[in-house]
């Protein structure tokens, strides 16, 4: 079975020119991630979330430690088809279709990992995926809607859609319920818990604040602290009040209601 990543001893820093010392990112991070696994990323502003997805997304190398992603190892492997064999779902992509694209060919464009509509590199069966993958996640209704003109929460939902058309082993969701209303929101978390069902070898990994926005089909966790690790594994264990106050240095309390967590900072003055 090739995992879906294989990260040992990771650390990342980069040199500050202002303070004319290196900065860790990550610290010595161990984390592997199998197919049909679904992680949530947990942590603080700046507690290594996004260098930690980039390292995931085949972005950055570690300054030491291996990463293998999807059985390539960084530094050994070309990382632009690499790329391509990872879907990735960011809050801020939302603001790279401005081009009168309707929903259903934003989606298309997945299929080419490209930005542009390259209607002379698809066929059928993309178009007939797509189609499927926006009637998967509540979005057929808006094939023919301009994407302008779709909800933050509808973006984010076509988004998902486009990701997955190419069949990615790997899908990173960077914050994806950022902006959302609440309806945006569960709307968003029913289509990622979907995943689970229709592509069961994907293994997803979602970044996150909040606990209250993963999906129930989450399974692991890992949570992050100065660019270590505080703990990591089954999320019904390591999604707990004594990790969750160790990850973000205040009492938190959490309970999980219908398959969800909750948390809340609890008052310590």
């Amino acid at each position: 079975m090739t995992r879906a990543l294989d990260l040992t001893g990771v650390s990342l820093w980069r040199w500050d020119a202002e303070q004319q010392r290196e900065r860790h990112l990550l610290r010595d991070v161990h984390w592997t991630v199998n197919p049909g696994e679904h992680w949530a990323l947990l942590g603080a502003n700046g507690a290594g979330k996004t260098t930690l997805m980039n390292v995931a997304a085949a972005v950055h190398h570690p300054s030491d430690g291996t990463a293998d992603v999807l059985g390539e190892r960084l530094g050994r492997v070309d990382l632009r088809a690499l790329r391509g064999r990872i879907g990735l779902v960011e809050a801020r992509t939302s603001r790279s279709f401005r081009q009168r694209l309707t929903a259903e060919q934003v989606v298309l464009t997945g299929a080419t990992a490209t930005i542009a509509l390259r209607p002379g590199a698809l066929g059928d069966d993309e178009r007939e995926r797509a189609s499927g993958l926006l009637a998967r996640f509540g979005c057929g209704e808006l094939a023919d809607r301009p994407y302008d003109a779709c909800s933050q929460g509808e973006r984010q939902r076509v988004l998902l859609a486009r990701a997955l058309m190419r069949r990615p082993a790997l899908l990173l969701l960077d914050e994806p319920a950022t902006g959302l209303d609440l309806p945006g929101r569960e709307a968003l978390l029913q289509a990622v818990a979907t995943i689970a069902r229709e592509e069961p070898e994907t293994a997803t990994v979602t970044v996150t604040h909040h606990v209250e926005e993963l999906a129930p089909s989450t399974t692991h966790a890992l949570l992050l602290r100065d660019g270590a690790v505080v703990a990591a594994g089954a999320a019904e264990q390591t999604i707990s009040g004594a990790n969750l106050t160790a990850t973000f240095d205040t009492p938190v309390r959490v309970d999980r209601v219908g398959g969800r967590w909750l948390a809340r900072a609890e008052a310590h003055w």
